[in-house]
């Protein structure tokens, strides 16, 4: 997720975790097999960005998901 914010900013700006909420659905187990994490960014601003995050298995059932909001600084 914040890679997410990261992705958004200009050359020269950075971002840190200011909050972030994870949510644990299901087990992730060895055979649980290939497992995908996508992040997306709701809103990015001159100095706050907020996303929210996914991962799903191969059948596309959700094992976990979060949000997270992000400071951004020049740095």
């Amino acid at each position: 997720m914040g890679l997410a914010i990261q992705s958004t900013l200009e050359k020269g700006f950075s971002s840190t975790t200011l909050e972030f909420k994870i949510s644990l659905v299901r087990p992730i187990t060895p055979e649980t097999a290939l497992i995908r994490a996508e992040g997306i960014v709701l809103n990015c601003g001159r100095r706050v960005g907020t996303a929210e995050g996914r991962v799903v298995d191969n059948k596309g059932r959700l094992l976990a998901h979060g949000t997270t909001t992000c400071l951004v600084f020049q740095g």
